[in-house]
């Protein structure tokens, strides 16, 4: 397919736009909605960064699909800017499942494609990994590191890494320390996510979830491609069972 000067350049700039800021508005939305020769550009630049575009409300966005793309967050970047100094990996690891944990509650089953909540409180979601991370507990060492290597996931690293939140300071009880503790991680997860435009903060510690994270969600997390395996490990549930509390 041909494509004229004017064509190029301005799909160049809707993509330009996004490379930088990862979403346009309204004017850049109409443009890619009502212009198929123009949106099949934008995408094609998309493609060759390894990125997906997609709409949602009155939004563009694009997104990474890939980890070699360049606009993946990397791990470094995630310590540098979100995580305490001498974070680890680790505490990468335990971000995503706090991140898994978050968007389940949202959401009843794995057939369900709209949210079945409005918003989620922060201490639901401390309830729902506690919970979570119980019931990873209750498999053994072996079947622990044999899931690790089949889902390349350090399941016995975010374990230990959550029972590190549970210390006890100086005049405070344990229960205090440990819940204040736990708190503070998913606060940091949760000033993350809103930086990210998949999280608003409604206030009354209350969270709820953007336009953007819904359409990835549906595309992503609910995909057979994607988490569903690690999806089926952490809650032990076949795809029309329960996911969320």
């Amino acid at each position: 397919m041909d494509y004229n000067n004017d064509q190029v350049m301005k799909a160049f700039k809707i993509y330009s736009k996004l490379a930088a800021e990862g979403l346009g508005e309204k004017e850049d939305l109409q443009q890619y909605l009502v212009d198929d020769r123009l949106r099949g550009l934008v995408d094609q630049f998309a493609e060759e960064v390894q990125c997906v575009i997609f709409v949602a409300g009155d939004f563009i966005y694009m997104i990474p699909k890939a980890m070699a793309s360049d606009f993946h967050v990397s791990n470094e970047t995630i310590k540098r800017e979100h995580l305490p100094t001498r974070a680890s990996n680790a505490d990468i690891y335990l971000m995503y499942i706090a991140t898994i944990v978050l968007f389940g509650e949202f959401y009843d089953s794995y057939q369900t494609t709209n949210p079945t909540r409005d918003f989620v409180s922060i201490e639901h979601w401390l309830d729902s990994v506690n919970e979570r991370i119980f019931s990873l507990k209750e498999h053994d060492m072996d079947k622990l590191e044999i899931m690790e290597k089949e889902y390349e996931y350090n399941w016995i690293t975010i374990l230990g890494g959550w029972e590190l939140l549970d210390d006890i300071k100086e005049g405070v009880i344990k229960q205090d320390a440990r819940t204040a503790s736990r708190l503070t991680f998913l606060n940091m997860t949760k000033n993350f996510l809103e930086e990210q435009g998949l999280i608003n903060d409604i206030g009354n510690d209350e969270i709820e979830l953007t336009e953007k994270a819904k359409i990835i969600i549906q595309r992503y997390y609910m995909d057979d491609e994607f988490n569903r395996g690690i999806l089926n490990f952490m809650y032990g549930l076949e795809p029309e069972e329960n996911m969320g509390v």
